[in-house]
């Protein structure tokens, strides 16, 4: 109880703050400003939420997609927040807590807690199915832990929606074996029963969780495929299981991605047109390469019609995923460059084609002046990017000089 004197002056502040730098940064290129009582990680997160989020939005927007509970039963976070649920729901229900559990996009595919913690939680569709990306939902714990792939709090009026000013949400984002981002681990409750020892307690629940991912990884034997990067960078090209790389050839990397990207499959004579196009090759060496992918795999490609029937996470993927949902901030985070730069496979030169121009017309429809000033470093010759970002940067945005010195370079070209 001697907390919430505290805890009631931090609200009333914060609710001045978001009063008095909410509706300026809603103005076309306003930046945020100083202030003692404001993080800076907030408020550059209400200025790129703006664009997409009306701060007076009652609750967050339902997934599109598979089923929710198809999601979550095929998330690599299922079995050991399963293990663990028990545990969860002490925490949550003894504590005051609403427990959730987010797959990589901000989707929420998994909650407990107390009947009235919940009642509360749904009417915010914090609950499964929700999407509570930065896109989404503005800022929030959650979109702040995806997009740092750091622990993170929000409290009260950081939030940017103002039906979200009840309440103080901690989260944690779960890195699986091979470091990538699987989801977030979030604890919400009201915000006077906000409490220094919740970001430990979601700390070390997600160690927890961390550590039986990688126990069961060899059981899982998923793979992580990576074909997306620069040139110079073609050597980090790879499929990794169990954290060790596959001896794959490039031309079994090539059909790996593209049975990664077209999950229904291929013919053999489609399979065979996209690796080879017109080109004189046998039946036999064609079979070959599909035959040491095959064992590379512990078997994974069905015969027949070829489709992969082992889980293959591939980046390219992931970024097609991103941009299906609107999150431009992840599909640039995850975007490495050309998809298989040095591949001549037609199959793979229509995706790269593809992938290049669903990221460029995301980071053109943007108007956050850090996607094009990001997607601008992949992209030295492209003098639209860079135009684009000096229109949305502010005169006085000392960025302008990097993005007038890339357009003086691309014209130059």
């Amino acid at each position: 109880m001697s907390q919430r004197p505290d805890l009631r002056q931090r609200r009333a502040v914060l609710e001045h703050e978001w009063s008095r730098w909410v509706p300026r940064l809603s103005v076309a290129g306003a930046r945020p400003g100083g202030s003692a009582a404001l993080r800076h990680e907030v408020t550059e997160s209400w200025a790129r939420s703006l664009s997409s989020v009306d701060p007076g939005r009652d609750s967050a927007p339902v997934t599109d997609g598979a089923p929710v509970h198809q999601r979550w039963t095929s998330s690599p976070l299922y079995r050991p927040v399963s293990d663990l649920a028990a545990e969860l729901r002490s925490i949550a229900e003894d504590a005051g807590f609403v427990t959730a559990v987010t797959d990589e996009s901000g989707t929420i595919l998994w909650t407990c807690g107390g009947p009235t913690m919940r009642r509360r939680a749904e009417r915010v569709n914090f609950a499964p199915g929700g999407r509570w990306d930065e896109q989404a939902m503005g800022t929030n714990a959650l979109s702040l832990a995806l997009r740092t792939g750091r622990p993170s709090s929000v409290f009260s009026a950081e939030h940017l929606v103002s039906a979200l000013h009840g309440w103080v949400c901690y989260c944690a984002p779960v890195h699986g074996p091979d470091g990538r981002v699987l989801g977030v681990l979030d604890l919400s409750t009201t915000w006077d029963r906000s409490h220094p020892l919740a970001m430990s307690t979601v700390r070390t629940l997600v160690s927890t969780i961390e550590a039986r991912l990688t126990t069961e990884q060899p059981r899982s034997g998923q793979i992580r495929l990576t074909c997306l990067g620069a040139d110079k960078a073609a050597p980090a090209l790879r499929a990794v299981r169990e954290g060790r790389p596959l001896p794959l050839r490039p031309r079994q990397l090539e059909i790996l991605t593209l049975l990664a990207l077209e999950p229904g499959g291929f013919s053999p004579e489609r399979l065979r047109a996209a690796l080879y196009g017109d080109r004189p090759v046998t039946a036999s060496t064609f079979k070959a390469e599909i035959s040491h992918l095959r064992r590379a795999l512990a078997g994974g490609i069905s015969p027949r019609r070829y489709a992969l029937t082992i889980p293959v996470s591939c980046d390219a993927a992931d970024v097609l995923r991103a941009l299906e949902q609107g999150d431009t901030d992840t599909a640039l985070r995850l975007y490495g460059g050309p998809l298989l730069p040095r591949s001549e496979a037609p199959g793979i030169k229509e995706w790269r084609t593809r992938v290049e121009v669903a990221v460029r017309e995301a980071v053109l429809a943007s108007t956050h002046p850090e996607h094009a000033l990001r997607y601008g470093e992949r992209a030295p010759y492209d003098a639209e990017i860079h135009e684009h970002a000096l229109r949305l940067l502010g005169p006085d945005d000392t960025r302008r000089a990097i993005a007038r010195g890339r357009l003086t370079t691309a014209r130059c070209d």
